[in-house]
Formats: C-alpha cells, sequence, structure tokens
C-alpha cells in the first residue's frame, strides 16, 4: 500500500527514477531552463528549490550535501550554483523555480518549462 507515500514514481524503479531527478537537477541549473514533462517539473522543483536553499548557506558541508544530492560532483555545476544562483536568491524565502504548462504535444506527452525565477 502505497500510505503517506506522494512521490511520483514517474513509471520507474527507485535507482533510474533518482538517476533522472539528478540529470534534470544537473541540466536546470546549468542552462537555467529546460523543458520536459509536467510530472517530471513538478518532481523536480522541490528538489531544486531544497538545492538551492543549501547553496545560499555557502559552508563546506552545504557544498558536501549539494554535491552528493547531485550525483558525482560536477564543479562547474556546482561553482555555478553557489556563485551565480544562490547568491540571486539571497534576499527569497523559497520560490526559487516556476513551473510553466506548454499544453498538450502531438506525441500526447503535457509538456511545461521548468526556469528559474529573475
Amino acid at each position: 500500500m502505497r500510505h503517506s507515500n506522494k512521490n511520483r514514481t514517474l513509471s520507474r524503479p527507485a535507482g533510474q527514477r533518482t538517476a533522472l531527478l539528478r540529470g534534470l537537477s544537473v541540466a536546470l541549473i546549468s542552462e537555467g531552463k529546460i523543458t520536459t514533462t509536467v510530472a517530471k517539473a513538478k518532481e523536480l522543483q522541490p528538489r531544486i528549490e531544497r538545492l538551492v536553499t543549501f547553496a545560499k548557506k555557502d559552508t563546506v558541508a552545504a557544498r558536501r550535501t549539494v554535491a552528493s544530492r547531485l550525483g558525482e560532483p560536477h564543479t562547474a555545476v556546482l561553482k555555478k550554483l553557489f556563485s551565480e544562483i544562490a547568491p540571486r536568491f539571497s534576499t527569497r524565502q523559497g520560490g526559487y523555480t516556476r513551473v510553466i504548462k506548454m499544453g498538450r504535444m502531438p506525441s500526447g506527452r503535457d509538456m511545461a518549462v521548468i526556469e528559474f525565477v529573475e
């Protein structure tokens, strides 16, 4: 039974789901804006928000936590998150990303854009 388990499974086993969300996280941090399905964007949003909140602290422990959550430590991605993205949101108390629904595509998927707010 799935009592008190509200996470989306995205039709994948746990390991594949983790790898997918890590890859989407790295892509969003490096690009600033990505297009994906609505379900993946909604599942990615709270994870990215937590990473930005950790990055705002800018301590060694926060860097290690973010590196472990992103999987292999991408030095360029970590540097961009800690030096460019986190200072931009230093006065903001959350809500660092937005999901914009694009509607149904011809392939039958509901697509969305997830991006950092300005």
